[in-house]
Order: structure tokens, then C-alpha cells, then sequence
């Protein structure tokens, strides 16, 4: 891609401040410091999420998110490092399905046979679909099924670095399948954003070195959940998996939030004694999409429940643009005309507070310039999202018509 244009800001509402709102809003402003200040002076956290006057939670950590756009409705301490216990396994999952093939058979053994913890109690030599072990480890949190897709997937790798040990010493010829799965892990983590995350294993075991934060959960829940293949296996009320006539087929997923919440939808629990109870819960309503983490929370459903109805009860869906929806005319060159519409392809949504609807603005960034020929359906761009002026997301533009060239 070329270089980016800043195309036009669009408000949707009045961008005019007068006087007395900027006196009301001083002092709005001066009441949350002072009252920031008397929480600091209590040593309790204090929550900078968008969602003023949400409820308490018991989490250490905590984050809500509109799962379509990303946007932050609620944080509580989101940087703060924790231990992701068998949320990792959300990561292990996306990675399974997105580097194998879920119809593949694979024969376990080695080190997915006996690991500690939770397990679907696999047997040396049983042979299982990948699609059977993602829903052990996703359903059951089977650390041997984790393991098991870690070793079919690393096995296979080829290029990975040597991220996966804790000091970056190993050649990556010398790591196992797991290792190398490790390294991927690491590298896919950093793709999405989660810069503060650092695995060891795939399963969520804990170790000092396997940490996360809750925006970084979310990032990489946000991720998995919209991948369609990964949604469906973590939305499961349960699985019958093809096994072995010795073995349990049955899998319930123990994930409470796809069985009691309103739209529950996924996607993983986890816990240790070391790292307290994890939870990374995601939910759909009148096509309100969220995704709640919460860390170290001894009362981890009913916080998650309690965050989520609150932003179900406080945010709205503002429409950005329609499906198909032309937006803007950019300039052609050397074409047999002049423009050409550029717009989006699917429905472009955010949540928002109701006070928050004169808020909103795009910008088109049209890839410049722009030569004839121009084929209809290819990418011109992206169209960015702004909230109270704060950039929230950007989804891709696309030519609407051909453009055939025709001037010197």
C-alpha cells in the first residue's frame, strides 16, 4: 500500500463548545480527580473504563470490550501482569485451527500422555481428530489435548526463532514440537497486540514466566472469538467426540457462561492455586457483541455477569455506515473518468453512552493516488473510527466501480 491520505472528517453531530458547558465541564472534571484522589488515599484500584459507576467486581483485573470494534467499556488495572492459568488455552485453540487441518487424525503419545491437571485422559497410540482435541481442551480444559495439538502443530513448524525459551538461547532446531508451538504462540500474541503476554507452555500450567494482562486476554479473546471455526467450538454446550471404545466421547464444556448467561457465547475458564480463578467470557445481545476478562476473581462468573449486563444496560449500537454503503468520491488519474465511490462492504457498528452520539467521526484514508484502472471490489483504503475524538477502529474501503484508463 502506498502512502495514506487523510481524507475528511465527518462529524455526526455538533462539534460546538460554548462557555458554560466548558465551565460544567471543569468542574465534572475537578469532582472525578477529587474523588480519583480518595480512592488512591483508600489504596483501592481505580477503574478509567468508560463505563462510569459500573459495579464493583472482586477481579484484581478487568476488562470489557465491544467485540466488534474493540473499544474498551470498562478497565480495571488492564495492564497489570497476571497468570492466565487455562485462559491459555484460547491461544493454543486459534493456533490449532488456524496452522492444521481439523478433519486430521492424530496419534498421541509422548508428553500428552499423564500431564497434570484437567484432562480427556488420553491414551498412548489413541488416535483423534484435531477437531475432537480442540474441543477437549477448549470444553474440558484437557491439558494433555492441549499438549497434543501443541505437538502436531509445532511438529510441523519450521520457522519459529527461539522466542519459546526463557532466554532466547536455543537454535530452533534444537526445540521439541512443543517449544517450537511455544515460539508461535509468542509470535501470534504479538501480532494481535498482546506485548505483554509471554508464554512457556500451551496449556496454562503454571510457571513464572507464563504471564499475561487482561487487555491482553481480551485482545487475543477478541481474535479468537472472531474467528468463526474457534467461536463455534468455544459456544458449545457440549461434544460427542469420535474415541476409542475405553475412552469418554463426551465432552460438557465447563465454561458456565455458555449455559447461564443471557447470549453466552463463550470462550474459556482457568484456574490454579498459584494464579486464582481466570475467566475470559464473551456474550451477544440484539447484536451487541461483548467480550469480558476477568483475573484473579474469586467470584469470577458473577463479576463477569455483573460488568456485562452493566454495559448491555449503559452502551448502544451507533451505525457507521451501512452494508454496501458508498461514502466518498476520490479522485482517478489517467482514467475515462475523473472518480470513483469508494465504501464499505459490511455493516460498520460501535457501541457507545447515548450522550456519546454527536461523538462520532470517520475519516476515509484512500490510498493515493489513485490510477486508472481501477477494478471494482479491490481495496482502496481504510475508513477510520472516532469517538469524543479518541480513535477506535478501521475497516477496509473498496472501490465501487471500474474505472478504465484512457488518458495519456
Amino acid at each position: 500500500m502506498g502512502k495514506m491520505r487523510m481524507g475528511r472528517s465527518r462529524p455526526f453531530g455538533s462539534g460546538l463548545v460554548f462557555p458554560a458547558l466548558w465551565i460544567v465541564g471543569m468542574a465534572v472534571a475537578l469532582v472525578l480527580m477529587a474523588s480519583i484522589a480518595v480512592e488512591l488515599m483508600r489504596g483501592t484500584p481505580v477503574s478509567t473504563g468508560l463505563l462510569s459507576g459500573a459495579p464493583s467486581v472482586s477481579a484484581q483485573s478487568a476488562v470489557v470490550m465491544d467485540l466488534t470494534s474493540g473499544r474498551i467499556l470498562y478497565e480495571k488495572n488492564k495492564d497489570l501482569r497476571v497468570y492466565p492459568a487455562s485462559t491459555t488455552k484460547i491461544m493454543t485453540a486459534l493456533l490449532g485451527i488456524e496452522y492444521g487441518d481439523l478433519d486430521r487424525r492424530i496419534t498421541v503419545g509422548g508428553e500428552a500422555i499423564g500431564v497434570e491437571g484437567s484432562s480427556i485422559y488420553l491414551k498412548d497410540g489413541e488416535t483423534m481428530s484435531l477437531r475432537d482435541l480442540l474441543y477437549g481442551a477448549m470444553l474440558r480444559s484437557g491439558n494433555d489435548a492441549a499438549t497434543a495439538i501443541a505437538m502436531a502443530i509445532g511438529g510441523e513448524l519450521t520457522e519459529t526463532g527461539a522466542e519459546a525459551t526463557a532466554d532466547g538461547s536455543a537454535a530452533p532446531e534444537a526445540l521439541s514440537a512443543v517449544e517450537r508451538f511455544v515460539a508461535l504462540m509468542n509470535r501470534r500474541a504479538r501480532e494481535i497486540g498482546a506485548d505483554h503476554t509471554h508464554f512457556v507452555n500451551p496449556t496454562g500450567l503454571h510457571d513464572e514466566n507464563h504471564y499475561t494482562t487482561a487487555y491482553d486476554m481480551v485482545l487475543m479473546g477478541r481474535a479468537a472469538m472472531l474467528n468463526p471455526a474457534f467461536a463455534a467450538i468455544a459456544g458449545a454446550d457440549h461434544w460427542t467426540a469420535q474415541r476409542q471404545e475405553d475412552r469418554d466421547p463426551y465432552f460438557y464444556n465447563k465454561n458456565k457462561v455458555v449455559h447461564q448467561y443471557q447470549g453466552g457465547n463463550g470462550v474459556k475458564i482457568g484456574y490454579t492455586k498459584a494464579t486464582g480463578r481466570t475467566l475470559v467470557a464473551s456474550s451477544e445481545r440484539d447484536g451487541r457483541k461483548l467480550i469480558c476478562v476477568v483475573m484473579n476473581a474469586p467470584d469470577w462468573f458473577n463479576d463477569a455477569y455483573r460488568l456485562m449486563d452493566y454495559a448491555y444496560e449503559t452502551c448502544e449500537t451507533a451505525t457507521i455506515a451501512g452494508e454496501g454503503q458508498r461514502l466518498e468520491k476520490v479522485t482517478v488519474e489517467g482514467g475515462v473518468r475523473d472518480s470513483v465511490w469508494v465504501g464499505v462492504r459490511d455493516e460498520v457498528t460501535c457501541l457507545i453512552r447515548p450522550e456519546e452520539r454527536n461523538d462520532l467521526e470517520v475519516t476515509c484514508a484512500v490510498t493515493e493516488p489513485v490510477k486508472a484502472p481501477v477494478v471494482r471490489g479491490e481495496q482502496a483504503g481504510l475508513l477510520h473510527v472516532y469517538v469524543s475524538g479518541q480513535y477506535v477502529y478501521s475497516v477496509p474501503l473498496y472501490f465501487y466501480e471500474d474505472v478504465d484508463g484512457g488518458k495519456p
